[in-house]
């Protein structure tokens, strides 16, 4: 599982300017962050509802494997 993480920073890289950040104008992964962060981004509402969760997730999971691929990748250069 370690070495599938290494190998495919490429994967995880598309994966993150693609899925991670549809739809495009703005990024939505950008406007869920600002709202996790107690920003309300988007009008008429205050709380995030279970779907909101996921589509955190979904739009962050790349990103989080990206990170982990990254972190793996410079610890094996040291």
């Amino acid at each position: 599982m370690k070495h599938q993480l290494k190998n495919n920073w490429k994967l995880f890289l598309i994966a993150s300017f693609t899925l991670g950040l549809a739809p495009f104008n703005p990024p939505h992964i950008v406007g869920k962050i600002h709202w996790l962060l107690g920003g309300n981004a988007f009008s008429g509402e205050n709380a995030m509802q279970a779907q909101d969760w996921l589509d955190v997730f979904l739009h962050g999971t790349p990103w989080v494997l990206l990170l982990i691929s990254t972190v793996l990748n410079l610890l094996k250069k040291k």
